[in-house]
């Protein structure tokens, strides 16, 4: 989470796909990409990043069931991301071998997962859920918490964010609109990326 103040939020059709959106993206300097399993590439596309991107830190995203959890690490991620917890996924969640990010929308979603030992966690969606407010007014009562709000997030919000000193980081996929992926325009998504990997956390 402090590698870049910035975690690219994707969704990829395949491996070529990936690949090509990775290289863009980590030439621009935003190395830790999380790749939403909501395509039936996903995993496809983490293998070919792991294997073919140099630099890259690749992780799964939309993780909603603990069978996602093997077939992740399997395909190559080396952390893990999810919108929200089920009781079976928190259990499966506590037990992963790579690193864990677990959505929450509440402080006591968040308490409760600091009783299975999380201490950084995915506010989801940040937006639509309270936005910096909400973060900054539950920064004294968690103060053992660090966040990574995703939801809503653009370049101009950003650094509201990033201002708080209870977020490392903020997820987006402002910098990877389908116009530009859609036209093959890589120096565009390029540029997009180093304008997000320059912004500051606190």
């Amino acid at each position: 989470m402090r590698v870049s103040p910035v975690i690219p939020v994707l969704t990829m059709k395949d491996a070529a796909d990936g690949i090509a959106q990775a290289k863009a993206l980590v030439a621009g300097g935003l190395r830790v990409l999380e790749v939403t399993l909501r395509t039936a590439g996903a995993l496809e596309a983490i293998a070919a990043i792991a294997k073919s991107v140099p630099g890259a830190i690749v992780g799964a995203g939309t993780v909603t069931e603990p069978a996602h959890i093997q077939a992740s690490i399997d395909a190559g991620a080396t952390f893990l991301v999810s919108p929200g917890v089920s009781p079976k996924l928190r259990e499966a969640a506590a037990d992963s071998p790579i690193p864990f990010l677990p959505g929450i929308a509440t402080a006591s979603e968040a308490m409760a997962l600091m009783d299975y030992g999380f201490r950084a966690l995915k506010f989801f969606p940040a937006e639509a859920a309270g936005g910096a407010k909400y973060l900054s007014s539950i920064a004294g009562p968690l103060s053992q918490l660090t966040f990574c709000p995703t939801g809503g997030i653009d370049l101009a919000k950003a650094p509201t964010y990033l201002a708080l000193k209870n977020v490392a980081c903020v997820g987006g996929s402002w910098m990877v609109p389908k116009s530009l992926i859609d036209a093959g325009d890589w120096e565009g998504i390029e540029k997009l990326a180093r304008e997000a990997a320059n912004l500051k956390a606190s």
